[in-house]
């Protein structure tokens, strides 16, 4: 079967693993409303529940639209906090919003500069552009503390996680 796209090789990733505290930061975030910057200890605090964080292409970018309609689809939101982490600008959150009915249950962190995929180990270069990077494929479940529970991050691209083991974890 030949693809419209070519399979990349993303090589190792040094990321939080299971057990380990994840990084800490404080970056905009995109929710149906309205946007504003929110550390994510302070996201992570507010219920006693899990915290997915979903690193994603950027918005409009064929995996990003299967990602988010896969979650959508699962009601993940009724157990979890449920946040996705791109280079994408707010404006652009907006609308994946709006276009994928995320409405209330989702936000989305705006990370432009991809300084949260550096710190998290994920970044990589976006089609070998210089200068320019993006998250590769992740997903982190994390409990009130930022510990890590469940770690998934893809090792070429496009990579999807496994749904079921994602639910799992929750």
């Amino acid at each position: 079967m030949e693809l419209d796209f070519e399979v990349v090789d993303l090589g190792p990733a040094d990321h939080p693993e299971e057990g380990e505290q994840a990084p800490e930061f404080t970056r905009p975030l995109v929710t149906d409303e309205y946007w504003s910057d929110v550390a994510l200890s302070e996201l992570v605090a507010r219920d006693d529940e899990p915290t997915v964080l979903l690193f994603h292409s950027m918005d409009g970018a064929f995996p990003a639209t299967y990602l988010w309609k896969e979650v959508r689809s699962r009601d993940w939101h009724a157990e979890a906090t449920v946040v996705g982490v791109s280079i994408s600008t707010p404006y652009a959150h907006k609308q994946l919003i709006d276009e994928r009915d995320l409405g209330e249950d989702y936000a989305l962190y705006s990370d432009p500069g991809n300084g949260v995929a550096e710190a998290y180990g994920i970044a990589h270069d976006l089609d070998g552009m210089a200068a320019v990077s993006e998250p590769r494929p992740a997903v982190f479940v994390l409990d009130s503390e930022r510990t890590v529970e469940y770690a998934w991050v893809a090792e070429e691209w496009p990579d999807f996680p496994d749904y079921d083991e994602i639910e799992a974890a929750l």
